[in-house]
């Protein structure tokens, strides 16, 4: 394989680095500076604003022969698209619940913006009336009815999983940080305001308790939601997981429709990914209506 240079003209800046791969079959990979010509490992940290991240900061600050020494730092600042469509393919083509849809298993291309769905660990094949466990999924993008206890499988949790990253990306910082599985209630309530005994029923029919605090719902543009993005963050983050839209439903949302335009490209002038090559199965049940807002008229054969 031909080295792979990054040279710091994208989103990027000061990366040096060199890639080469010595053979197959899982053989050694190596990255080199080409300043120094020294084999060098390459660390990749995501920056989250719920607490101070000292580690860039530290590894300035060291310069000693038994401590390793940092050559460059960068950030990335790409953008993430078609989160959706492979939630579509994963449960309407494969049937699959991913279960643990968060900003770290969403891997996005810098230089096509291409996104692509990583660690299917706690992934589950979608089986009628078979419970989940109340704990899956990373907490700041837990669906609420896994809050009260466990349910059945559906792949609504991956939609409010969904809405959480869309409300991430919006905001530059996660929309219900909660400290616990309490006070994760407690940061979804604050926005939503208090669900309603058939909401929590929809959650969770087993549920007994329904002494909550009654408090209002919180605005969607008191929190800096772009009024284009309100329709589809307020859809996808419902507590009734039976009205929370679907993904194929969600690509078609107002919101992407700069995207359908004739002459849409990415920011660096470059052709976005292929968007809307769906095949007869991701569109299997999709009526009429809908396959004609969520696919241009231009890319129709």
């Amino acid at each position: 394989m031909e080295p792979a240079v990054v040279s710091g003209n994208g989103t990027e800046t000061g990366q040096i680095i060199v890639t080469t791969l010595n053979g197959r079959n899982g053989q050694q990979k190596q990255a080199k500076c080409l300043e120094t010509g020294e084999s060098v490992a390459i660390k990749k940290v995501l920056q989250d604003r719920t607490y101070k991240n000292r580690e860039l900061q530290i590894m300035r600050m060291l310069d000693h022969t038994n401590v390793v020494h940092m050559r460059h730092c960068f950030y990335s600042t790409t953008e993430k698209n078609e989160l959706c469509r492979a939630l579509n393919y994963l449960h309407n083509v494969i049937g699959v619940c991913h279960r643990d849809i968060k900003p770290q298993n969403l891997l996005v291309n810098r230089h096509t913006h291409q996104l692509k769905i990583c660690d299917f660990g706690s992934a589950k094949m979608l089986v009628p009336g078979e419970p989940n466990i109340a704990y899956i999924c990373s907490r700041y993008y837990r669906a609420p009815e896994l809050i009260f206890g466990p349910t059945e499988c559906r792949t609504a949790i991956d939609m409010w999983s969904a809405g959480c990253v869309f409300a991430e990306l919006l905001l530059g910082q996660p929309l219900f940080p909660g400290e616990s599985v309490v006070d994760q209630l407690v940061e979804i309530i604050k926005i939503l305001g208090t669900p309603t005994r058939e909401e929590i029923r929809c959650m969770n029919p087993n549920y007994t308790e329904f002494k909550f605090p009654q408090i209002k719902a919180h605005p969607w543009h008191k929190r800096r939601i772009p009024p284009e993005a309100v329709d589809l963050a307020s859809r996808l983050l419902q507590y009734s997981p039976t009205i929370r839209c679907t993904a194929l439903e969600a690509c078609a949302q107002s919101f992407f429709d700069a995207l359908r335009e004739p002459n849409a490209c990415l920011p660096n002038g470059r052709p976005l990914p292929p968007l809307f090559n769906f095949t007869p199965q991701e569109l299997s049940g999709a009526p009429t209506e809908l396959r004609q807002r969520l696919i241009p008229e231009h890319t129709r054969k």
